[in-house]
């Protein structure tokens, strides 16, 4: 292996000693270089060329007068003439020449003409994205569609869609800016409710009116909290069934009652969904924080965040003296703020929020 250095070229670049003397003489050319070289040679033309997204080459012919507008970025043509490339409502291309193609051809015999090769970009400089780097020729309307359709759940929202498309996208070119890449979707669907409970009322009387509202409630039904569970639990005439899984260790396990479509722990849970959403209104990437796991707070968020346009908060006003401890850490702060910070978050999301205190 040791034989197979730069000497081993050698006979390659012998055999084509045209070819050896162009490859290690390749010029280095500026702009300025490339105008000295037009104007004391007297060429008169200049091809701009480039590949089309099948790889046949294609040509832009312009005038020396504008070669400065040229090596400015600034010459444009058509794209929705190139197959593949735009439609006609969109078609505005810019051509970017690398000044070290530069060549002046010898075959002319109309007058001296040079030759550029260029890169095609949009006209708010991005590259074009039919010369992406995994050259998939574009990502047209077909191809999101098949991408949205295989990706699509039910319960997706629109801010997911729209940033998985994008993601997508920016995968295609592993990371880097490629073409303009604005999704907006509009997700049409029937409103559904989710509906949760947390913490017993100031006055024990008011259990079974505060269950009385909470179960009559379409839609799902969240119960948060110790004790709001057992009071659930006695007012449905149901077993509490408290599960050991442990699917996040900073998140209590989740417990199972007949009725009932969710049952969590209180102030440690909704504290974890309100930092989850904070982060997805601004624009975290954190959503595989939660999408798919099965711990309390994640549940919540995914039937909150994605599943619910309506969401009904019955909050018990009894204090529950472990949770006014000043040691504590400040997101474990007081419920009724916890809920009200949460309630703000929602509304910033679209939901129709509404609390109910007993």
């Amino acid at each position: 292996m040791d034989c197979f250095k730069q000497d081993a070229l050698c006979p390659f670049f012998d055999a084509i000693p045209r070819f050896k003397e162009e490859f290690e003489r390749m010029a280095k050319y500026s702009p300025q270089d490339i105008l000295r070289m037009v104007e004391a040679n007297q060429v008169r033309f200049i091809r701009l060329q480039f590949t089309d997204i099948f790889g046949a080459m294609k040509c832009v012919n312009v005038t020396a007068s504008q070669l400065q507008k040229v090596l400015r970025n600034e010459c444009k043509f058509d794209g929705s003439s190139i197959e593949g490339f735009t439609r006609i409502e969109e078609s505005d291309m810019c051509l970017y020449p690398d000044p070290d193609s530069f060549r002046i051809l010898p075959w002319s015999d109309q007058g001296r003409v040079a030759r550029l090769i260029c890169d095609v970009h949009t006209t708010d400089g991005a590259p074009f994205a039919g010369v992406g780097k995994e050259f998939n020729y574009g990502w047209q309307r077909d191809n999101i569609i098949d991408f949205a359709e295989a990706n699509y759940h039910p319960d997706n929202s629109a801010k997911y869609i729209a940033a998985n498309i994008v993601d997508e996208c920016n995968r295609l070119y592993e990371g880097e800016p490629g073409d303009d890449t604005t999704v907006a979707v509009v997700r049409v669907r029937a409103r559904q409710s989710v509906n949760l409970v947390i913490g017993p009322p100031a006055d024990p009387k008011n259990d079974i009116k505060m269950m009385n509202l909470f179960f009559a409630k379409e839609g799902e039904k969240i119960v948060c909290g110790g004790t709001t569970s057992n009071i659930a639990s006695r007012y449905l005439g149901k077993p509490l069934i408290p599960t050991l899984d442990y699917f996040d260790p900073e998140v209590p396990p989740i417990s199972k009652l007949q009725g009932v479509d969710l049952v969590t722990e209180g102030v440690v849970t909704i504290s974890k969904v309100l930092k989850l959403g904070e982060d997805f209104l601004a624009g975290k990437d954190t959503s595989a924080d939660w999408t798919s796991k099965k711990d309390g707070a994640s549940l919540i968020a995914q039937k909150l965040f994605e599943k619910a346009t309506d969401i009904n908060f019955f909050v018990g006003r009894a204090i529950n003296p472990a949770h006014q401890n000043p040691d504590l850490p400040i997101t474990f702060g007081i419920k009724i703020q916890l809920i009200e910070n949460l309630a703000k978050c929602l509304e910033k999301m679209g939901k129709r929020i509404k609390v109910s205190y007993f």
